[in-house]
């Protein structure tokens, strides 16, 4: 598999298996199931592997350790995250620091490449129609973030325990873009990069989202860029793996990509090899995040990253067809 280097780090597959699918949160599967896509995906080239806490409540991070019972071969990356929430500021070094060993524990590593915040940074009192009872619980403020959460994060990487940080850029774009030109930016940031900009349910503004501009912004700065919900929660596949309300951002983002469908129909691909091809085309995105659960999955994947970039003209196809 080709490798890129991640913004000033190190060289990294063009593909990143994801913890959800192994998590079990991107639909059915089994823990031996997700080892044998953990082990394949090595296999194939894939050297970083993004897990978190989340992803099955830890599941996706035990999945790592059992999959690797020996010791990881010197070469594997891994990610893990922590998701803070409104903490005090005072308490976050030790949120962190708990959070991370945990993930170590499961992970059966003393370290990792890279911590990553879970949920969002948003503007000091920002005002926004998301119940505050659940804003606290996934975002902190940019205050609480540039005077406490990179102190915390500069320590971890002072003490070995952690190599890199980052964040998850799908806040408000301003703030997307503040942090990454921030005086002590993030090492690498995952950005939504798929074919309709979208980050589904994960999205929290009201304003159009405009996801390839903090993609460049994060190349002009020099930080790392990996690419997240290519296939758009399932909406960008043949069919939503998982039940859905039919007023949930996920479902109109299916039914909006009807046209896309169709054009990878004509291709003789399926939509989510299209996708993916699509998602690995766009320009700054390092390496791409793969939600995938099962092995079947991940050979559909491992074919649109061996295949040359998109032609501009296929790209701007899809875009005016899922646009119109």
């Amino acid at each position: 598999m080709k490798k890129k280097q991640l913004g000033q780090l190190f060289d990294v597959s063009r593909c990143t298996l994801g913890g959800g699918g192994i998590g079990q949160v991107w639909g059915s599967t089994s823990q031996g199931e997700a080892i044998k896509t953990v082990k394949a995906a090595y296999e194939a080239g894939i050297n970083l592997f993004d897990t978190a806490p989340l992803y099955g409540n830890g599941e996706a991070e035990k999945v790592m350790g059992l999959a690797f019972p020996n010791g990881y071969p010197d070469n594997i990356l891994l990610t893990t995250k922590c998701l803070l929430g409104a903490a005090n500021g005072e308490d976050i070094e030790r949120i962190l620091s708990r959070s991370l060993q945990q993930s170590l524990v499961l992970l059966k590593r003393d370290y990792v490449d890279m911590f990553i915040l879970h949920g969002y940074v948003v503007p000091d009192n920002w005002q926004t129609n998301i119940p505050q009872a659940l804003l606290s619980k996934i975002a902190v403020t940019l205050s609480v973030f540039n005077n406490h959460v990179i102190p915390a994060f500069e320590k971890l990487k002072q003490s070995g325990r952690i190599r890199a940080w980052g964040v998850t850029a799908v806040s408000t774009q301003v703030t997307n873009l503040d942090i990454i030109s921030a005086q002590k930016p993030p090492d690498v940031v995952q950005c939504v990069s798929n074919l309709l900009d979208s980050a589904g349910s994960m999205a929290i503004a009201a304003e159009k989202p405009d996801p390839r501009a903090v993609i460049q912004h994060a190349r002009q700065h020099s930080v790392g860029v990996m690419g997240v919900r290519a296939v758009a929660a399932g909406s960008l596949t043949s069919v939503i793996d998982r039940p859905v309300a039919a007023n949930s951002a996920e479902q109109v983002d299916f039914e909006r990509a009807a046209p896309f469908r169709l054009i990878a129909v004509e291709m003789g691909i399926s939509p989510a090899q299209l996708a993916h091809q699509y998602a690995l085309s766009m320009p700054g995105v390092e390496t791409l995040v793969l939600g995938v659960k099962n092995r079947e999955e991940l050979a559909e994947c491992l074919t649109a990253e061996a295949l040359p970039a998109l032609d501009p003209s296929v790209m701007q196809r899809i875009d005016a067809a899922v646009r119109a």
